[in-house]
């Protein structure tokens, strides 16, 4: 019967066939061979000429499977540059250290993990004794995304080095005491050693090609030469299911990032059992990454499969290899020889018949224990293929056993991911396995011992010399940083005088801002703006012609609107990271910029303008990699606040971003009334990030897209802006024995308040005074620290209770944020309290229609002032009533 599916249409029936008889006679000689040989024999022919084809240069669609062998065959390998034998003992004091740490803190109830580190202990080594350049040597070395689970090996090896002492091993897990190990790689945390924050899984792939593709950009700005940096990433075969692990994988390929290699750890187990069950994790990897554009080396078997595969003539074992799903193959390390036998190689007659060549104890070695990344020969030959690989990054897929070489209570189980200790006796065992030289005597009081041959021994003088020759210690952080002088004052001048007559929405003042900032002769090089595809909906158009849009290809072609004043200009020089649709990728081109002081001593100052509700929602686990990374620059939600772009629906309403941004510490969230305070709060932060005691903070600045006229700055009011509340009007009594209230409202509210204020004057003979609450934050910051003073016996009373102290009457606080925001601070002002705010879901409809919805319009306002006057006894009730109908509500 004809096979349908080679009747449907192909892109082959729009070619004409110019030698139709030649067409039919390669067909006849394919069935030709599928009759006399097989289709295996078939298949392989025509994967032969396709191979020959790609060599020869002609261009046809890629394979994107191959077989379930090694990409790099032994005879092809190189020369392996190093002591095998030492490095052998190094490795095992590394494996031992590293199982003895995390079980020595099961004492305290700490946890940790053994099983990933034993897997990847080889692809770790390799690296660091023959790959990894260090931060010592020229250039800034290579940046190192180590897998997080894997952090106990890396701190085993510093120990080996003498970077760390047994008493820090012994506090891995406990870090209040200011001398502990963090679990996992946090910079903030342990910033000599971590630079970057990986355990957030998903974050360290899509970091790490970005961190490649700023490598790139600082090399094409000619600010530093970065090209002889490499990134590595480690990840772990099940962490590639997150969607941000392969969410940039075209990106890369597409700028051609070949200083980016994946090491991706394919020991077939994530953390409650197999990574594809059912499947092969390891080809569905390498059609994905082939698909995408990335060179693919497979390195999963070790030599001893070299003898399976000389004595497999008819193909039958790598077919079998090709069926066998993920969770199979992990069940053959765990059972005897015989089980394999019958359920392996008992599948077709050829297998069985090459089974009778082998040993048990061949089959033994090959299923339970050799697999490529286990074998340093076999690591070293991917590792040099992918640097010596250029058009494209390259993904090295290495098998491996989980848990490898703790034993047969840990290899290949399921729950090896969640055990957290070895037996003495299991430690015994993994000794004599590892050839150490610990006597029993070391177990005497039941715990594990720690293992060093002697900081003059060979192991450590190697591996010092290993590191000293590849640029010094690593993983490690180094920061370098020069103080930034402060952009001349002209850029901020023209936001204290304010617009005039003229509108103009906050979210334009910041852009106007940050482009005047540009010119600076000093610092101006140093902005990296970054947005997701949204720079006109911002106003940044007008930066495409003078800063051009960076592309590492410059503009191949003719851009449609070139005869425009503000064309869309793309430049290998280009300043602006348009990072299309991907708010994930823009925030990871914030962190490799906000973060490039250390990674190579060059000082960036990132902002990165989005949507605000696109922002900490959306990427709020990478605020705080940022955070932890000890990252700085500006953040700038655009179009804040519920009921400013309200023609967009709910998913567009932010009224809670301020809520989410207040729980990181390293973020100063700022929400500015007017354009002048935007220009002092961006000063200051530039003083505060990147003067001569630059702390290691961000900000978070919201700003709005609704037209208003500017006011000019009232004098002396620049120290109130920073620290988060200041008067900007005062109210005139309407008579002397008025009643009076306190109006505090940032961002777009003010505006509000404003009205509200000359409303109770005019209809209700009541005074209030206005307060731009410009951070909510930095008042509760600022009020926390008081608390924590007044603990240790110091009296501090917090900022927000001085500016308002002896402030006649109650207080509103008003915002286009949720109540809890202003009500962050309620418990430090001695009045009596009351707020409005935009809680519930956001809706589409007029900005007036919005307001009176969530009840934050001036009429509002004024009710809510009067009921807070009237519960007060200053003030009829039935003026509450009456203000209600007045203003129709």
């Amino acid at each position: 019967m004809t096979d349908p599916v080679a009747q449907l249409p192909s892109e082959l029936d729009q070619l004409p066939d110019r030698d139709p008889e030649e067409t039919a006679e390669w067909a006849a000689s394919l069935d030709a061979v599928t009759k006399a040989a097989g289709p295996h024999r078939a298949a392989y022919l025509m994967r032969r000429s396709l191979q020959h084809a790609e060599g020869a240069g002609i261009a046809l669609p890629k394979l994107l499977e191959s077989d379930y062998v090694n990409t790099i065959p032994t005879s092809a390998e190189p020369e392996f540059d190093g002591d095998l034998e030492m490095e052998s003992k190094i490795t095992a004091w590394n494996r031992w250290n590293a199982a003895a740490m995390v079980t020595r803190g099961a004492r305290y109830g700490v946890g940790g993990h053994i099983a990933t580190f034993a897997s990847a202990a080889w692809l770790y080594e390799t690296g660091f004794n023959h790959f990894f350049r260090g931060k010592e040597g020229d250039g800034s070395g290579d940046q190192l995304y180590i897998q997080g689970h894997a952090s106990p090996g890396i701190y085993a090896r510093a120990f080996l080095d003498g970077r760390l002492s047994e008493q820090q091993l012994d506090n891995f897990r406990q870090e209040s005491g200011g001398d502990g190990l963090p679990s996992y790689p946090h910079p903030r945390r342990l910033p000599w050693l971590w630079e970057f924050p990986t355990v957030s899984m998903g974050l360290g792939p899509l970091s790490a090609i970005y961190q490649a593709r700023f490598n790139r950009y600082l090399t094409n700005r000619s600010i530093k030469d970065t090209s002889n940096s490499h990134v590595w990433a480690f990840l772990g075969d099940g962490e590639m299911d997150e969607p941000e692990s392969t969410a940039a994988l075209a990106l890369a390929a597409r700028e051609q990032l070949d200083n980016l290699t994946f090491v991706i750890n394919c020991n077939l187990q994530r953390l409650d059992g197999p990574v594809r069950a059912n499947f092969r994790v390891v080809q569905e990897l390498e059609g994905a990454f082939r698909g995408a554009g990335w060179n693919v080396i497979k390195t999963l078997w070790g030599n001893a499969w070299d003898e399976l595969f000389q004595l497999d003539t008819t193909g039958a074992l790598i077919r079998r290899l090709r069926e066998v799903p993920d969770a199979q193959f992990q069940t053959y390390a765990t059972r005897d020889v015989a089980y394999i036998r019958e359920h392996f190689f008992g599948a077709e007659p050829a297998l069985a018949e090459l089974a009778k060549l082998l040993s048990d104890a061949k089959i033994a070695e090959c299923f339970y224990s050799s697999r490529g990344g286990h074998e340093a020969r076999k690591v070293y030959a991917a590792y040099r293929a992918a640097l010596e690989h250029k058009g494209a990054p390259t993904v090295i897929l290495a098998q491996t056993v989980k848990g490898y070489t703790l034993g047969k209570g840990f290899e290949s189980k399921n729950a090896n991911h969640q055990m957290k200790k070895l037996s003495v006796d299991e430690f015994k065992g993994m000794r004599e396995l590892l050839g150490l030289p610990i006597p029993d005597s070391a177990f005497e009081d039941g715990l594990v011992p720690y293992g060093h041959p002697g900081a003059d021994s060979p192991e450590v003088r190697y591996l010092q010399e290993r590191r000293a020759a590849l640029g010094g210690p690593a993983p490690a952080r180094r920061v370098h940083a020069v103080a930034l002088p402060q952009p001349e004052e002209r850029a901020f001048k023209a936001l204290y005088k304010g617009s005039g007559k003229q509108e103009m929405a906050t979210t334009m003042a910041f852009v106007r801002l940050v482009k005047d900032l540009m010119r600076d002769k000093e610092t101006g090089r140093r902005w990296v703006p970054i947005v997701p595809d949204e720079a006109r909906t911002f106003g940044m158009e007008s930066l495409f012609p003078s800063a051009g849009i960076y592309s590492p290809l410059g503009q191949t072609y003719e851009p449609v609107d070139r005869d425009q004043l503000m064309y869309y200009k793309e430049a290998k020089d280009g300043q602006i990271l348009n990072e299309g649709i991907t708010e994930a990728g823009a925030m990871a081109d914030f962190i490799a910029a906000a973060s490039s002081y250390a990674t190579h001593g060059e000082t960036m100052i990132p902002f990165y303008i989005f949507y605000s509700m696109f922002g900490w929602q959306r990427t709020g686990d990478q605020m705080w990699q940022l955070a932890d990374q000890l990252g700085k620059g500006f953040i700038v939600g655009a179009t804040a606040g519920r009921t400013t772009l309200t023609g967009e629906g709910l998913q567009h309403a932010d009224g809670h971003s301020h809520l989410i941004a207040s729980t990181n510490p390293a973020s100063l969230n700022y929400d500015p009334a007017f354009a002048y305070e935007i220009a002092v709060i961006v000063k200051d932060g530039l003083r505060r990030m990147y003067g001569p005691e630059a702390e290691n903070v961000f900000y978070y600045l919201t700003v709005y897209n609704e037209p208003k006229q500017q006011p000019a700055m009232p004098e002396g009011v620049e120290d109130g802006i920073v620290k988060g509340l200041y008067r900007f009007k005062e109210g005139v009594p309407v008579e002397a024995d008025a009643p009076r209230l306190q109006l505090l409202a940032s961002g777009t509210a003010i505006h509000w308040a404003l009205e509200a204020q000359e409303l109770l004057a005019a209809d209700w003979g009541v005074t209030a005074d206005v307060w731009s609450a410009t951070s909510w934050g930095e008042l509760r910051r600022d009020a926390l620290e008081s608390d924590e003073a007044l603990l240790r016996g110091e009296e501090r009373v917090p900022y927000v209770t001085q500016a308002l102290s002896g402030a006649p009457g109650p207080v509103l606080a008003v915002s286009d944020w949720m109540r809890a925001v202003p009500d962050s601070i309620s418990q430090w002002v001695e009045q009596d309290w009351s707020s409005l705010g935009t809680d519930g879901f956001g809706l589409s409809d007029t900005r007036q229609g919005a307001r009176r919805h969530f009840g934050v319009d001036a009429e509002s306002v004024a009710v809510a002032a009067l009921a807070q006057l009237a519960r007060r006894g200053e003030i009829p009730a039935s003026k509450v009533k009456e203000a209600r109908e007045k203003y129709g509500m």
